[in-house]
């Protein structure tokens, strides 16, 4: 362990919050011989017993109960806001404490904390686990060395992801507008207090750069802060949407430069020589270059050995904790070290808070009934609202951000912002609700973004449709949900056989049929007023006219598979929009499909000539036959079981991509009385047609 502990009966410990972090604490404790884990406590309790279940614990209902069963320390794993009352509580019980940064919101709630800590002789220290990573702590002593002079500045940067969110209610990340930097700035502010001493003045800036790698929910991805501290100025950068993930410090003096990489694990460093500038210039990158490489590499065999683990610096400084404890040494971090931290921290934070909630004011729960459409912001969810506006109805979008000014302040319009994975969120937008129009789905994205917007959150529309008893249900499923691959060449109606192996089909596909698979239930199940539509390749001439069911672009090329002379099941988002209004009043048996695709097709091979011609020239066609790309597939696919990660689609997705499909609309036009009046095929040719 690195210290001599005296013996003693096992320190009794448990966690409250079972949340990411949660698991790096239970590792780190089972690393310790003289600490027992008594248990473990959420207020989502199927989350507190599935890490209980992981990793052998008791999950227990409250932290009171906890206690009960005989409790010594109590580390405190919640959201920010509410580490205060929880530590408090474990105070009262009794109890040491080890909260997760930051150690409050409030400077009065830190000094609540040490009154509290003092009069009931229990110890508080914070989780600034930074401060014992094991690279930082070679930076810092390479500092304190002189290994850079007299040092001027430091500069941070970090990007990071949040876990997936595959629905249910919202992570604490996606509440407040500070919380990024609560979670990620905090550990910034505390490492360049210790290489630049106490911090002087702090200004930040925020902003949403809304890349999907930031997850939609995340409100500010991009952060800077700029420090003015008693031996220098520091920089700080935090990103949601910068890949690859990194975690750089870079620190300048006035002999030399070192730039730590906490993620690769290694430290490099430039120093200024007597020699000419351009030969000082190449040593260095020599010199940097090496270092780099034997960096990673001894890295990576501390890693493999075990000598360091991941969280490496939580580890150590939960092990100094106990030993602080057990030998009645001060804190490894105490409440008074921490208080500047936080209040820092919330300078930054409340405007990010203010922010949000003036850009995203909190709508009061929705009084009128109305006609609700889901995925408002899209393509098909706006000119949906904008056709239902012109009919003069009350309109209540239910929407991730705000929708343009233009629909927004229109005095027929209601918005609910939320996401649709969260259930309260949707049974909030879906009150007093006469018809819904679930256009709503994710389009892209890695599969817990699927799981969350399209299975999810269908799950919970149809909940909320149920509870309010909504006369009409009218879902937007796809033409993906059919099983391609065995239907080329044939005519497909809506009794056409569904896919029988989703998980082939890529994320989107598998995804629409779990969803309408849901709907379908619902309806046999539960008598749901539902109708279900199964759209083509809605197009519309405001928007990109080379989807991928054209080809995909790689540079100058478009890159088409199989057969170009594939016709295309276009529909108009305008058709589109009338057969979603005749959906809500035909008489129709519950549970009605309906296929939408004009009678009017063309071939992705037209396509792409008419738009190469009149729009991109220098854009040429590169045909690929399906029996190479299935190859290359398949190729791929035996690396993607080897590393673990996919590498390309599936010979399926492929083939069941391009199969040759023609759609009978018949039902619609009988049932619906749907009759496109936009020709696709006509209307393209004139919005293509090359300039003379």
């Amino acid at each position: 362990m690195g210290h001599d502990t005296p013996s003693r009966q096992p320190f009794r410990v448990g966690l409250v919050g079972a949340g990411y972090v949660s698991e790096f604490h239970v590792r780190a404790l089972q690393r310790l011989p003289d600490v027992r884990i008594i248990g473990i406590t959420d207020l989502l309790e199927d989350r507190a017993r599935a890490v209980a279940t992981r990793f052998g614990l008791t999950a227990y209902p409250s932290l009171e109960a906890m206690a009960a069963a005989g409790l010594d320390v109590v580390h405190v794993l919640t959201p920010p806001a509410s580490h205060t009352p929880v530590a408090l509580a474990a105070l009262r019980q009794g109890c040491h404490v080890l909260v997760e940064k930051p150690l409050a919101t409030t400077v009065e709630e830190c000094d609540r904390l040490a009154a509290a800590s003092a009069a009931v002789g229990r110890q508080v220290c914070v989780s600034h686990s930074m401060l014992t990573d094991p690279i930082f702590r070679q930076m810092v002593e390479a500092v304190r060395q002189g290994a850079v002079g007299d040092v001027l500045t430091v500069d941070v940067f970090r990007s990071s992801v949040y876990p997936p969110y595959r629905g249910g209610p919202l992570p604490p990340q996606y509440g407040d507008g500070g919380y990024p930097f609560r979670d990620l700035g905090v550990h910034a502010l505390y490492m360049l207090r210790e290489l630049l001493g106490p911090i002087e003045d702090v200004t930040a800036e925020f902003r949403t750069a809304g890349a999907l790698s930031s997850g939609p929910n995340l409100y500010f991805d991009e952060w800077r802060a700029l420090l003015r501290c008693s031996r220098g100025s520091g920089q700080i950068q935090l990103s949601w949407n910068a890949r690859p993930l990194q975690h750089l410090f870079m620190v300048q003096g006035t002999r030399g430069t070192l730039r730590a990489d906490l993620y690769s694990m290694f430290i490099t460093r430039r120093r200024s020589t007597p020699a000419p500038k351009a030969i000082e210039r190449v040593l260095n990158a020599v010199v940097e270059s090496g270092q780099s490489v034997l960096g990673v590499a001894m890295g990576a065999g501390r890693f493999a050995l075990g000598r360091v683990v991941p969280y490496q610096g939580l580890h150590t400084l939960v092990r100094d904790f106990y030993h602080s404890l057990a030998t009645d040494q001060p804190m490894p971090v105490t409440v008074e070290s921490a208080r500047d931290i936080v209040e820092w921290t919330e300078r930054v934070a409340r405007p990010a808070d203010a922010a949000k909630s003036t850009e995203r004011p909190r709508r009061p729960a929705p009084t009128h009934a109305a006609v609700v459409v889901t995925g408002a912001n899209g393509l098909l969810g706006r000119a949906l609202a904008r056709r239902l506006l012109e009919r003069g109805e009350r309109v209540r979008l239910f929407v991730r951000r705000e929708p343009p000014i233009e629909i927004r302040d229109h005095p027929q319009v209601e918005v609910v912002l939320g996401e649709l994975g969260d259930p309260s969120a949707v049974d909030h937008g879906l009150a007093n609700a006469t018809t819904v129009f679930h256009c709503g789905a994710a389009m892209f994205g890695p599969w817990p973004a699927h799981e969350s917007g399209t299975i999810e959150g269908t799950r919970n529309v149809v909940a909320a449709c149920l509870a309010y008893g909504v006369e009409r249900l009218v879902y937007v499923s796809s033409l993906s949900v059919l099983h391609a691959a065995v239907l080329a060449g044939t005519m497909v109606t809506e009794s056409s056989p569904l896919e029988p192996h989703p998980e082939e089909r890529g994320a989107y596909s598998r995804a629409k049929v779990e969803a309408e698979a849901l709907v379908r239930a619902a309806v046999a199940d539960k008598q749901l007023p539902a109708v279900i539509l199964r759209p083509g390749h809605i197009w519309t001439e405001q928007g990109p006219l080379l989807s991928p069911a054209v080809g995909m672009r790689v540079g100058n090329l478009l890159v088409m598979l199989g057969n170009p002379r594939l016709l295309l099941p276009l529909v108009h988002v305008d058709d589109l929009v009338s057969a979603l209004l005749l959906a809500r009043q035909a008489d129709v048996a519950p549970g009605s499909v309906f296929h939408l695709v004009d009678d009017d097709p063309m071939s992705r091979e037209e396509l792409a000539r008419l738009y190469c011609a009149a729009r991109e020239p220098r854009l040429r066609v590169l045909r690929v036959p399906i029996s190479v790309a299935t190859t290359v597939a398949s190729v791929l696919g035996g690396l993607t079981r080897a590393l673990g990660r996919p590498l390309a689609p599936s010979p399926y997705r492929l083939r069941s991509g391009v199969a040759p499909l023609r759609f009978d609309c018949t039902k619609a036009v009988q049932e619906l009385g749907w009759r496109p009046a936009v020709k696709s095929r006509t209307t393209l040719h004139t919005l293509l047609h090359p300039r003379a």
